[in-house]
C-alpha cells in the first residue's frame, strides 16, 4: 500500500517546507504533483517554485500547460497524475486522491495553528488507514526538525 506522510506545520510555512520535500523527491528520481484546493494557493505555489530561493528554483508546471506530462513537478486543484507522478504532495486541505494507491507516498502538508486543518488532517489520517495505507505523523520541533510521532 501507498505510505502517507502527514506533516504538522508549527514552526515554519508550507511555502518554506514544501520545496525542500519536492527537492528530495526529485532526487530520489521521483517526478511529483502538488495538489492544492484554491487557484489562490495554486498560483502562489507557481510563482513561490521559482523563486523560493536565490541559488535554485524547482522546474514545473501547472495542469493546465501543454508540456505538463513532461514536467518533474506538477501543479493542480484536480485528483489527476498528469505527469505520472510517484509522490503527491496535497496542502491547503486538498481530498485523498481516488487513486492514491497508485502513488509511491503522499504527503499531507497541514498548518498546525490551524483548527480547521487539524480536523481534517485527523479526517485524512482516518480514511488513510481504513483504506490500509502505511501512515506517519511527522512534526517539527522549535529548530524546524522533523519528529516523526506516530
Amino acid at each position: 500500500m501507498t505510505e502517507i506522510l502527514f506533516y504538522h506545520l508549527q514552526h515554519q510555512p508550507l511555502e518554506r517546507v514544501l520545496p525542500t520535500l519536492v527537492e528530495r523527491s526529485l532526487d530520489r528520481g521521483w517526478q511529483a504533483a502538488i495538489q492544492a484546493a484554491s487557484e489562490e494557493r495554486l498560483s502562489a505555489l507557481d510563482d513561490q517554485l521559482w523563486t523560493y530561493t536565490d541559488e535554485s528554483f524547482l522546474p514545473h508546471a501547472t495542469d493546465r500547460e501543454p508540456n505538463q506530462a513532461a514536467q518533474p513537478v506538477v501543479l493542480t486543484l484536480r485528483d489527476v497524475n498528469p505527469n505520472g507522478a510517484s509522490i503527491r504532495f496535497l496542502v491547503e486541505g486538498a481530498d485523498l486522491p481516488a487513486d492514491a494507491a497508485e502513488y509511491a507516498r503522499i504527503c499531507v502538508l497541514f498548518d498546525g495553528t490551524d483548527q480547521d486543518a487539524l480536523l481534517r488532517a485527523r479526517e485524512q489520517w482516518r480514511q488513510a488507514k481504513e483504506a490500509g495505507h502505511t501512515v506517519a505523523y511527522w512534526q517539527q520541533d522549535e529548530s524546524g526538525r522533523w519528529n516523526k510521532k506516530a
